[in-house]
Order: structure tokens, then C-alpha cells, then sequence
């Protein structure tokens, strides 16, 4: 922020989040009721709807979220993409659960989302990110569609990374592994930088994979 001719008390404006929603809820599972908490991240709504992904993970909290959040606004408006920045996360290792229980929980997860108005086709777009795929988006807008049955047309586009086979687009999975190629390309090519040790391509060069979901893999 101290290249850029900003008025005093801008930058932390736009530093911060619009808004933060903590919602805990319960489940009936294996017998005896579970709590579960999650987070959606509203960072700013200049352009709408709001973008951004929902991640599953044991180590989630809200700070997380909010940064995250702020980094989609940033994201979009570098790329001019004309949505606002917005993400969410469940305090959930899904490995522990059944693909039928998380089917419940997802499915009341976004119960508390839908009554905030947390999502929506035209007001906040989720999408799948660590932990959650095309799987857990289908859930949730078979959920959003059922909390909203007037709003058939509509209801699937509440969120986006859905199978193909409801409205899903080819290639939205590989998608961001298929981003960082690019970006590795631009820098190799890019005649302002020194490429990897001079280099202009990969021959012969090693490279590390970290994690092997969606990106690594």
C-alpha cells in the first residue's frame, strides 16, 4: 500500500472484511448429536455476487477465512473479473466421515448458509477448494434449490466446480493445476526475469510437488 497515492485510512479499509458470519450447528449422527462450526468470509461487495471457495479442514478458524476472503478480491480485480471476494470453511477432517454423513452435514451447513443469505446465485458464489469438490457442490445447490423451490431456473447457479452432468463446466477441476503451468511459462519466458538459473524452459530441471489433490495432481 505505500506505492500507491491513497487517501489516509483507505488502505485499512480495504485491508478488512466487510463481514464475518460464525455459524454453529448440530447434527444426529452414529447415534448422538455432533457441533459442528464454520465460517463465511464477505471481504468486499464493490462487485457482486461475491467469489469464493468453501474448504473442509480440521485447522480451519476465521482468520484464515478472512484473509483468504481479501486475497479473491484481490485475485479477481487483478485479473478484471468483475466479482467481489468472499470464502468459507468447515472445522471438519472429511476423512473421518462417511461420503453419507457428510452428505448431512454439507447439506446443513448450507441451511445456515441460505438463511443468511451466505449464498445465491447473483449475491455469494461458492466453489470447491481444500477438502471439497464437485461432490459437496452438488449437495449444496440440490440444497439451495429445495430451501428455494421458486427459483428453479436460477438455483444452479448458487455455486460453481459442479459434475458436468448438473450444469458443471469441462475442465473446472484441473483448472487451477492448469494455472500454475501458465504461470511457470509467463516467468520462464518473461524477458524482464532471469527465467530458473538463466533458463529459458524445464530441461533437466526437478520439481517438487506438494499434496496431490486437485492442483498436484
Amino acid at each position: 500500500m505505500t506505492f500507491l497515492d491513497l487517501p489516509e485510512g483507505l488502505a485499512e479499509r480495504i485491508m478488512q472484511c466487510n463481514s464475518t458470519y460464525t455459524v454453529r450447528f448440530g447434527v444426529r449422527l452414529r447415534g448422538r448429536m455432533y457441533s459442528f462450526i464454520g465460517w463465511r468470509s464477505v471481504h468486499s461487495e464493490h462487485c457482486e455476487p461475491v467469489k469464493g471457495g468453501i474448504r473442509y479442514a480440521s485447522n480451519a478458524d476465521g482468520e484464515e477465512v478472512e484473509a483468504l476472503a481479501a486475497l479473491m478480491t484481490l485475485k479477481c480485480s487483478l485479473v478484471d473479473v468483475p466479482f467481489g471476494g468472499s470464502k468459507g470453511a468447515l472445522k471438519i477432517d472429511p476423512r473421518e466421515w462417511t461420503p453419507q454423513e457428510l452428505e448431512r452435514i454439507t447439506r446443513r451447513f448450507t441451511q445456515e448458509l441460505n438463511k443468511r443469505g451466505l449464498i445465491g446465485p447473483g449475491v455469494n458464489v461458492p466453489a470447491p477448494d481444500i477438502g471439497t469438490g464437485e461432490r459437496e457442490m452438488a449437495w449444496m445447490m440440490d440444497e439451495f434449490r429445495r430451501a428455494n423451490p421458486t427459483d428453479v431456473i436460477n438455483a444452479r447457479a448458487c455455486v460453481t466446480g459442479k459434475p458436468l452432468s448438473k450444469g458443471g463446466i469441462a475442465g473446472r477441476t484441473e483448472a487451477t493445476g492448469r494455472g500454475v503451468q501458465f504461470a511457470i511459462q509467463s516467468y520462464l519466458r518473461d524477458p524482464r526475469t532471469a527465467g530458473l538459473n538463466g533458463k529459458r524452459d524445464l530441461k533437466g530441471a526437478a520439481v517438487i510437488v506438494q499434496g496431490f489433490g486437485n492442483v498436484g495432481y
